[in-house]
């Protein structure tokens, strides 16, 4: 089963639930998947992380919005909607198994300092491509590397 006929036998189990909540994110990956199949690149499983990925990222930096202008209510829906999502993603790497990884990525490209940031980054964002944030990535590149 792939991508799309998951989230579509997802989305009728929401709707035969009446879990508006859940919907409303469901659909909005759907909207996502539908953006993708018509996109040049069209629909794979690669694109499909990639834009779900971009979603979550939406929601949280929108629930931290909502959490600094007190709006606990709003917040409340833009993480719901963000963990639903991840479910549909493969399983993210934790802190340990992050810093793992990049102390070979570090060895494999020879940095030696603060100044081969960019090096390693380029290396570390192919290697964890999906499998970790981004921006975690590069916090712990910066201290690995300071």
């Amino acid at each position: 089963m792939n991508i799309e006929e998951k989230i579509n036998a997802d989305i009728k189990t929401a709707m035969l639930a009446k879990d508006a909540k859940k919907l409303e994110a469901l659909r909005a990956i759907k909207s996502v998947i539908l953006l993708l199949k018509t996109s040049p690149e069209g629909l794979t499983e690669d694109s499909a992380n990639k834009g779900i990925q971009k979603e979550v990222k939406k929601r949280k930096e929108s629930a931290d919005i909502y959490k600094t202008q007190n709006r606990p209510d709003l917040e409340e829906v833009e993480l719901f909607q963000a963990k639903v999502m991840e479910e549909y993603l493969p399983k993210q790497m934790s802190e340990d198994e992050i810093k793992a990884e990049l102390t070979k990525i570090i060895a494999s490209v020879g940095a030696s300092g603060p100044g081969d940031l960019g090096k390693v980054m380029g290396a570390a964002s192919k290697a964890l491509a999906g499998k970790a944030d981004n921006k975690l990535v590069s916090v712990l590149v910066k201290q690995l590397l300071g």
